[in-house]
């Protein structure tokens, strides 16, 4: 497996395997790699003939007061994981050779990205989907692969590409869990032990929220006020919780049929968030 770090060496990698009729797999991450991205980059060795991991901490899809500068770096241990894996290359871009000047186009995907992480996090998806079509334009990929745990920029990006016609599809791969439940993340990281079982919260209120579903519950007030008082009870600072259309992000009153349910929630200074599908028509799963 070979890391490159200019646009010019991924580039020609991809064009040779293109000449020889190869499925090429994008896994865009930001490293610090879990089991969740590998069940990203497992997903693409299945299903593409070359697979590709960019590694690259976007810095325009960060705030002036996140975590840009501490997030957590571990190329040699990610590339390890990527070839134990049975990826083909890692691109491992600066940020100056993904921004060599002053960014002045950007793709910004509208009304999506408005709501629930968008209100908190103000021109986060403006860098997560101009990186994303960076990415796609620089590697073209017949497929990328996304995580449903970050479930409202798994639908942005797909409204992306639709909306521009990007001849690639987006797959969303399930929720990788702990043993305990709490849904994999690099920022988990940042948590002490203590905070380790505060953030069971997360999963807590939306196992919640699942059980009183699965007894009758349709009823969307009701539904939040009993994950509020979940995750009141751990201390976890609700930064919100909201049960939407999975493809409009509109908030619901009742749920009919399908229903997306997500939180974001601070723990000391770490924010995590989480979600839970619902579809009445099918059995509900454990989470």
């Amino acid at each position: 497996m070979r890391i490159v770090h200019t646009i010019n060496e991924i580039r020609q990698s991809v064009l040779g395997k293109k000449q020889q009729n190869a499925r090429v797999g994008l896994v865009p991450t930001m490293g610090a790699l879990h089991a969740g991205h590998g069940s990203l980059v497992e997903a693409a060795v299945e299903e593409c003939d070359f697979v590709v991991v960019s590694i690259f901490v976007n810095p325009t899809q960060f705030g002036p007061s996140e975590d840009f500068e501490k997030y957590p770096r571990t190329l040699d241990t990610d590339a390890a994981y990527c070839e134990q894996l049975g990826a083909d290359i890692i691109f491992a871009p600066s940020a100056d050779q993904m921004y060599p000047a002053e960014q002045l186009t950007w793709v910004d995907t509208e009304k999506l990205t408005e709501v629930l992480c968008g209100q908190s996090r103000p021109g986060h998806f403006r860098g997560v989907t101009t990186v994303c079509a960076k990415l796609f334009n620089i590697v073209q990929p017949d497929l990328a692969y996304f995580g449903q745990k970050d479930a409202q920029q798994a639908i942005v990006i797909q409204r992306m590409v639709k909306d521009l016609n990007m001849p690639l599809e987006i797959h969303i791969c399930p929720i990788v869990r702990e043993d305990d439940g709490l849904a994999m993340s690099s920022r988990n990281k940042y948590l002490s032990a203590d905070q380790r079982k505060q953030a069971l919260c997360l999963y807590k209120a939306l196992t919640e929220c699942q059980s009183q579903v699965a007894a009758g519950q349709r009823q969307v007030a009701l539904l939040i006020d009993a994950m509020k008082q979940v995750i009141q009870q751990h201390q976890g600072q609700i930064d919100y919780i909201s049960i939407v259309d999975p493809q409009t992000l509109d908030s619901l009153e009742q749920i009919k049929q399908k229903a997306l349910v997500l939180v974001a929630v601070n723990i000391g200074k770490t924010r995590l968030i989480d979600n839970l599908s619902i579809d009445l028509n099918t059995p509900a799963n454990p989470i």
